[in-house]
C-alpha cells in the first residue's frame, strides 16, 4: 500500500488554503512614507497573481532564476515572496545593512536579474549600478520611478497585466529562496532554501509554537533576513493577520503599532526587545496588554530581560535559536507540563536556553577531536545538526567543506545539553576566551551584566593579555541618567561567577556596534581595542 508520496511539497499549497478560507483578513503595512495601509488577503492576492504574470512576461524571469529584494517588512516584500515562491522564480533577499562590496559581490554572486527597491533606499543600489553585473532591471517599489532613471515603477509593473490562474506544478526540491550568512568574515556565504525544506519548516513550527487565525502576527525581524524566520510562510495558512513595521523599527514605532493593531505575537532580536524594554520603562501607560509572546533570538536573549517582560508585562518571552543555514528556526525554549508548576525563577534556567530542538531535526555536541559528548549539563563541545530544512552546501562556494562535515551542519556554536534536551549555548567557537588555557563564557557575563538594572546593553570580548593568552574585558552602555562605575559592575558580577572570570577592565560606551542582523559585532569592538591589555 502507498500514499500519494508524488504529491509535491509546494509553498503554493499552504499560500492557497489562506487565501481560499481567509479572504477577509488584513494585512496592515507601514510605507516606505510612513504612511499606513490596510488590504486584504484577497486583494493582496489579485497583486500576488498580477507580480507572477510581469516577472514573467515582462521582465522575462523563468523559474529558477533569482530577482533580489531591497526592502523593509512590508506588502509589498510580502507581494514578492509569494509571487516568486509560487512560481519557481527565486527570490534573493539582500541585507540593507551589509556593506556596499558585500552587497556587490552577493548580488553578483547570485546573478540576481532584476532588483526590487524601496524609495527610500534607492540612493544605496544607485551608487553601486555600474558595478552590478547581471542586473536587467531595476523596480522601485512604489508608483514612482523618477528618481532612479530607468528604473519602473512597481505599479506600473503590475497594472497592466492579467493576474496568473493556477500555480505550476514545480519540482519540490527546486529553488525558493536565496539568503546570505552577514558576512562577519571574508564574503557572505549563501545559502538557497527549496520548496521542500520550506514547506516542512513551516510545518514543523507551526506544530511545535502555534499561530491561529486569531493572532496579529508583526515580524520585527527584517524580511531580508532568512526569511523573517519563516513568519511570512506560517501567518498566511493559518488566517493570521500580518502587521509590517516598514523602516520604522523605533521603540515608539513599533509601540504604537502593537497598542494601535492589536498585535498578539512578535518576533526579533533581542537589541529591539531591550530598547522597548527602556521605553516601556519611561511611558508605563503604554497598553500592550494584546502581546501573548514575541519569540528572541539571533543571539543570547538575556534572563533579566525575560523576567521583566513577565513580572512587569504579562509577556513571554520565548528564546529561539537557528542559523541562516537551519531556515532557520531549529530550537525553541518552551517549557514542559511539568515544568509549569515550577517557581518562576526555576523556570527562568529552561527559558533562558536556547531551548529544546524543533521536531523532524537531529543533534549532536562534539569535542575537537569530533567525539560525541553526553547530554548531562556539563559536557560542552560544537553543536552539530542535521535534518530535512538544513543546508547541505553553501552556494558555489568553496568554503562548504570546513562547515558541512558527514551529513551533519557544524554550527560554530559551543554548546551543552541538559539530560532533558535543552541546549545551553555558552559561546559562538570563535567568541568563547581562553584565560591560561580555561574557557571563559562570554555570554554567561554578558547575561549578569545585563541582568543589573544600570545596564542598557553590554557585550564581553577576549582581549591579548601577555600572561594569560586572553582576558575578558567588558563593553557597557548604560541607561540614561544612570551613575554606574566600573566597581559597581565587578562588584555585582563577583557573587554571581567565578572570581577568574571578572573582566579585566570595564569600558563605557556610547553604542556597540551591530551586525547587519541587529547582534551584538564583537569582531569591530575587538579589533578596535584590540591592544587594551597591552600597555
Amino acid at each position: 500500500m502507498h500514499m500519494q508520496d508524488n504529491f509535491p511539497l509546494l509553498l503554493s499549497t499552504l499560500y492557497d488554503h489562506g487565501v481560499r478560507h481567509f479572504p477577509d483578513q488584513e494585512i496592515v503595512s507601514v510605507e516606505s512614507d510612513r504612511s499606513v495601509v490596510r488590504t486584504t488577503y484577497a486583494e493582496t492576492d489579485v497583486r500576488v497573481r498580477r507580480l507572477a504574470t510581469a516577472l514573467q512576461t515582462k521582465l522575462g524571469i523563468e523559474p529558477g532564476q533569482p530577482v533580489g529584494t531591497f526592502a523593509w517588512n512590508n506588502r509589498r516584500h510580502h507581494e514578492l515572496y509569494w509571487a516568486t515562491v509560487n512560481t519557481g522564480v527565486v527570490c534573493h533577499t539582500l541585507n540593507l545593512r551589509l556593506f556596499a562590496d558585500q552587497l556587490v559581490y552577493i548580488i553578483n554572486h547570485a546573478g540576481d536579474r532584476a532588483l526590487f527597491v524601496d524609495p527610500d533606499l534607492i540612493p544605496l543600489i544607485h551608487a553601486l549600478t555600474d558595478r552590478l553585473e547581471t542586473v536587467e532591471h531595476y523596480i522601485v517599489l512604489g508608483d514612482d520611478a523618477s528618481s532612479f532613471p530607468g528604473a519602473i515603477a512597481y505599479e506600473d509593473l503590475i497594472g497592466d497585466v492579467h493576474p496568473m490562474g493556477a500555480w505550476p506544478v514545480l519540482d519540490e526540491r527546486s529553488p525558493v529562496m536565496m539568503c546570505y550568512t552577514s558576512g562577519t568574515t571574508g564574503n557572505p556565504k549563501g545559502v538557497v532554501y527549496t520548496q521542500r525544506s520550506t514547506y516542512i519548516h513551516t510545518i514543523s513550527n507551526l506544530a511545535n509554537f502555534p499561530i491561529a487565525a486569531t493572532d496579529n502576527v508583526l515580524p520585527v525581524v527584517p524580511m531580508f533576513h532568512a526569511a523573517a524566520w519563516g513568519y511570512p510562510f506560517q501567518a498566511v495558512p493559518m488566517g493570521a493577520k500580518l502587521t509590517y513595521p516598514g523602516p520604522d523599527l523605533s521603540p515608539q514605532g513599533l509601540v504604537k503599532l502593537f497598542t494601535q493593531e492589536k498585535v498578539t505575537f512578535s518576533a526579533g532580536v533581542p537589541t529591539v526587545w531591550l530598547g522597548i524594554q527602556q521605553h516601556l520603562i519611561d511611558n508605563p501607560n503604554a497598553d500592550l496588554s494584546s502581546l501573548r509572546a514575541f519569540l528572541c533570538g539571533g543571539s543570547a536573549v538575556p534572563r533579566a530581560m525575560i523576567d521583566w517582560y513577565w513580572q512587569n508585562r504579562g509577556i513571554r518571552v520565548v528564546q529561539g535559536w537557528g542559523m541562516t543555514e537551519t531556515n532557520p528556526i531549529a530550537s525553541v525554549a518552551q517549557l514542559s507540563p511539568a515544568m509549569e508548576e515550577w517557581d518562576f525563577d526555576r523556570q527562568l534556567d529552561v527559558m533562558e536556553t536556547a531551548g529544546r530542538i524543533v521536531p523532524g531535526l537531529q543533534y549532536k555536541i562534539v569535542d575537537e577531536s569530533g567525539t560525541e559528548l553526553a547530554h548531562d549539563g556539563e559536557a560542552f563541545g560544537e553543536l552539530l545538526i542535521r535534518g530535512p530544512w538544513i543546508a547541505a552546501e553553501y552556494y558555489e562556494d568553496p568554503r562548504s567543506a570546513q562547515s558541512f562535515v558527514d551529513g551533519w551542519l557544524r554550527t560554530g556554536d559551543v554548546c551543552k545539553v541538559t539530560p532533558d534536551g535543552y541546549i545551553r549555548i555558552t559561546d559562538r567557537a570563535k567568541d568563547v576566551i581562553k584565560s591560561g588555557g580555561e574557557w571563559i563564557s562570554s555570554l554567561d557575563l554578558e547575561n549578569e551584566l545585563m541582568a543589573h538594572p544600570d545596564v542598557a546593553e553590554a557585550t564581553v570580548v577576549g582581549l591579548k593579555h601577555e600572561k594569560w593568552q586572553e582576558r575578558p574585558v567588558a563593553f557597557v552602555v548604560a541607561r540614561a541618567g544612570s551613575d554606574v562605575s566600573e566597581e559597581d559592575l565587578l562588584e555585582w558580577l563577583r557573587p554571581r561567577v567565578a572570581q577568574w572570570w571578572l573582566p579585566d577592565q570595564v569600558v563605557f560606551i556610547e553604542e556597540i556596534p551591530k551586525t547587519g542582523t541587529g547582534k551584538f559585532d564583537k569582531k569591530v569592538v575587538r579589533d578596535q581595542y584590540s591592544d587594551l591589555l597591552m600597555g
